[in-house]
């Protein structure tokens, strides 16, 4: 049978999608509470783009030395150890996508009340995840051509947003005066924790190495998706958020979570400001449906190696891993019902970060311990980019655990059950790289 694999259009569409989801159409609202300085908020979106830019360049190198399906399953699995990978993978196939999912699905919901007030947000929410992932069950061909669609959306209403905001007559003043009030607030507690939530705003930026089997020349596809999707979505977030700033007064916007509608009232007017709200809300589905798809591929990937887990990786006729999908479906169900927005946030932010911390220092250990291994691409700066990701995600991390330490030390446990389920798991596992079917794209296995 011919290997079904996506474009490189696809694979950058893949990260745009995950990149730009609910963080930039909430976020804003709750850094303009703590911080007032103009020239800290708009820092708070280039230091995040820069940091994210240097985990994309880093996850490159890696993509195209260890060319797999999995993302830090992969990678930590290799560079370390197994139960390191399985670790990753377990909050990926648990809760790792499952609840940013459950998150897009939530803001799709209080989005689309904006346009049609009658409807209540929780079914929407519950509806999207549904349909979105019954699309998925019908094969590849539907789901790129479903993603494709849905992101061209999504960026085609984000660009008139723009533009509209930046031509509006009667903008708000927005001086960026630089001073020494400026940087201490760029020193305060309020930024770091707008920086947290930023940082969620930019996570998806690895997207493409979740699925690098099933991309069509992948050592040089993949690189080239992280980085140009993420430098893409870079420029995207800082000029959403000035035309929110210039357009809507902070005070309006504080403490709110449907920013976009508000900014979109103030260019559009309320008719407009409706339109926007649909729109947006359907611009989300485009992340629902691309972290669907690459959540239940980490647990395939999981489920090659381990018999034990062999359940989760069976395909369907059209070659779709339908167990992982449903079972990730159900997660994300569960935490619709029972868990408020940001709880699931700062919870699965923690682990996430974790997990990318530990890849990005496996780029020193892979160049120490394998210096002859073939490296398509390198890293551009080595060893300071790397070194910026690290340190920045160590701050956050540290930051982190100290004000949200119930939250983190959730997020700590649902890592150590999965070091406990891989020691159960391992008497029959992980099967030899022959028996794997890792790094074979899923389409291909019928």
């Amino acid at each position: 049978m011919t290997e079904k694999k996506i474009s490189r259009l696809t694979a950058t569409n893949i990260v745009v999608a995950n990149m730009i989801g609910v963080g930039v159409f909430t976020s804003l609202g709750f850094q303009v509470i703590g911080i007032h300085s103009n020239f800290a908020l708009m820092s708070l979106w280039l230091i995040g783009g820069l940091i994210s830019l240097c985990g994309a360049l880093s996850y490159a190198e890696l993509a195209a030395a260890l060319p797999k399906s999995g993302g830090e399953y992969n990678f930590l699995s290799r560079i370390y150890h197994p139960v390191l990978g399985f670790m990753a993978g377990w909050l990926s196939a648990t809760v790792g996508f499952a609840a940013p999912v459950a998150l897009a699905a939530m803001a799709f919901g209080t989005y689309f009340q904006g346009f049609v007030p009658v409807l209540s947000p929780l079914a929407l929410s519950l509806l999207v995840v549904w349909l979105t992932t019954g699309v998925l069950l019908t094969g590849i061909r539907s789901g790129e051509v479903f993603q494709n669609l849905t992101t061209i959306l999504k960026l085609v209403m984000i660009f008139v947003f723009i533009f509209a905001g930046l031509l509006l007559p009667n903008k708000q003043p927005f001086p960026l005066n630089v001073g020494a009030s400026d940087f201490s607030e760029m020193l305060s507690w309020p930024f770091a924790l707008s920086m947290f939530f930023v940082m969620y705003s930019y996570s998806g930026w690895n997207a493409a190495s979740y699925i690098t089997a099933e991309v069509q020349d992948a050592p040089r596809n993949v690189p080239w998706a992280l980085l140009f999707g993420t430098t893409f979505v870079t420029i995207l977030y800082v000029l959403l958020n000035f035309v929110f700033l210039i357009s809507t007064p902070a005070a309006k916007l504080a403490g709110q979570l449907n920013v976009a509608l508000i900014a979109g009232q103030s260019i559009f007017g309320p008719i407009g400001g409706k339109i926007a709200s649909a729109v947006i809300s359907l611009g989300l589905i485009a992340s629902v449906n691309a972290m669907i798809w690459i959540g239940s591929r980490i647990t395939k990937a999981m489920a090659d190696d381990f018999k034990n887990l062999r359940f989760f990786g069976r395909i369907n006729r059209f070659g779709v891993p339908h167990v992982a999908l449903i079972l990730q479906l159900l997660i994300i169900t569960g935490l619709i019902l029972t868990a408020t927005f940001e709880t699931i946030l700062l919870y699965v932010q923690f682990g996430l970060l974790l997990c990318s911390f530990l890849v990005v220092l496996g780029l020193f250990v892979l160049r120490i311990r394998e210096p002859n291994l073939e490296r398509p691409y390198r890293v551009w700066g080595y060893p300071v980019t790397p070194a910026i990701f690290l340190v920045m995600s160590a701050y956050l991390l540290i930051y982190s655990a100290y004000r949200n330490p119930w939250e983190s030390g959730c997020g700590i446990l649902t890592l150590l059950a999965g070091i406990l389920v891989y020691f159960l798991c391992r008497g029959n596992g992980p099967q030899s790289a022959e028996n794997s079917q890792r790094d074979r794209p899923i389409e291909s296995q019928n």
